[in-house]
């Protein structure tokens, strides 16, 4: 059975050289060449292999040296090529360096913000966000009282000048511009008030405060920030500062209270004596009007007398008097003891007496 097989595998082995024998004495006879496609084959593989390995090598320089670099919207880019920063900064999109020569430092140009605050908690100086929290400011007021001062301060970088501000004042630009200058500005504007009058001129100094920062800052060379605004949030006191603007304050208060008690009280005197002066004033008008009529009717009757006066005639009179003369006569038919008494001149009033009668009567006839 072993003699069976090793004949098998001579046989095949002899078979197989021959085979190859044939094919290359063809080659060199240009025979058919059908024996010498399996390395062509071999050969082609080979060269796919190589432009694969050669593009993995690019992709690997490209994802390890990283040649490129994107910079985006409020943001610039400081060029540094062999260790030196070049002027102009970098603006937002793609650009292309030589690896391991050229870096790219990215610095941020939004508008940032400083919180000087009493209230901190914990170390909070997250500048990725563009929020820094910073002890607030203490101050010796005109007469050495310590006095805190809160406030918030916005700023940028300014962009046109990124390069140099980088180049100059480093990436911690901040510690070294904005806090030393807004430090300073806060302790001689406040240093020259006393204590007790900070909070009533706190708009004053909240002015002189942004003014003095935003002067300091533009008067640098190539402007390196930008200031936004200063807000004067709170003003710290010391307790017995506190207490006595207090008690000032209560006094202040009361004095308000009592002269508004004051002011209420004459107001309502006054109030009275208007109202005193409108009913006499009602009262001399009321009798002013009836004085006025008293006297139009005098006045009319003495008018109307007047009249009368002109319109009596002696033959009025004489018909008068014969009038009365007949009443007379009629009265003494009756009464014959009736005394009669005629005045002078023949004018009325004429006068009688009825003596009949125990009890006298004395009767005036018109």
């Amino acid at each position: 059975m072993a003699s069976d097989m090793n004949d098998y595998f001579n046989k095949k082995k002899s078979e197989n050289g021959g085979g190859f024998n044939k094919g290359s004495s063809n080659s060199n006879n240009n025979g058919p060449k059908g024996p010498q496609m399996p390395e062509m084959n071999f050969n082609m593989s080979g060269g796919k292999a190589a432009i694969m390995y050669f593009v993995i090598a690019i992709v690997l320089v490209l994802v390890l040296a990283k040649p490129f670099i994107i910079i985006e919207e409020g943001q610039r880019g400081i060029l540094s090529t062999n260790g030196k920063y070049q002027d102009q900064a970098l603006l937002p999109g793609l650009h292309f360096i030589v690896p391991v020569i050229q870096k790219v430092y990215i610095v941020d140009t939004k508008v940032r913000i400083i919180n000087y605050t009493s209230r901190v908690e914990g170390s909070i100086n997250n500048r990725e966000s563009g929020i820094i929290t910073k002890p607030a400011i203490t101050v010796l007021d005109k007469r050495g009282l310590p006095v805190s001062i809160e406030l918030t301060v916005q700023y940028r970088l300014n962009a046109q000048f990124a390069a140099q501000t980088i180049s100059n004042w480093g990436f911690s630009w901040e510690d070294k511009i904005i806090n030393p200058v807004v430090r300073d500005v806060v302790r001689n504007v406040v240093g020259k008030y006393e204590a007790e009058l900070l909070p009533r001129e706190r708009n004053t100094i909240a002015a002189a405060i942004e003014d003095g920062i935003r002067k300091n800052i533009e008067s640098l060379k190539n402007s390196p920030a930008i200031l936004q605004s200063v807000q004067l949030r709170e003003i710290v006191l010391p307790k017995k500062v506190k207490e006595q603007i207090e008690r000032v304050q209560l006094a202040k208060q009361e004095v308000e209270r009592a002269q508004q008690e004051v002011e209420r009280a004459k107001q309502e005197a006054l109030k009275r004596a208007a109202e005193a002066r409108g009913v006499a004033e009602k009262a001399r008008i009321e009798a002013q009007g009836k004085a006025d009529a008293i006297t139009i009717e005098a006045k009319a009757n003495a008018a109307a007398n007047i009249e009368i006066a002109k319109s009596l005639t002696p033959r009025l009179l004489q018909l008068e008097q014969m009038k009365v003369q007949n009443k007379f006569n009629e009265a003494l038919r009756e009464n014959k003891d009736a005394k009669i008494f005629l005045t002078p001149g023949g004018s009325t009033p004429n006068i009688w007496v009825d003596m009949k009668e125990s009890r006298q009567k004395t009767t005036a006839v018109h």
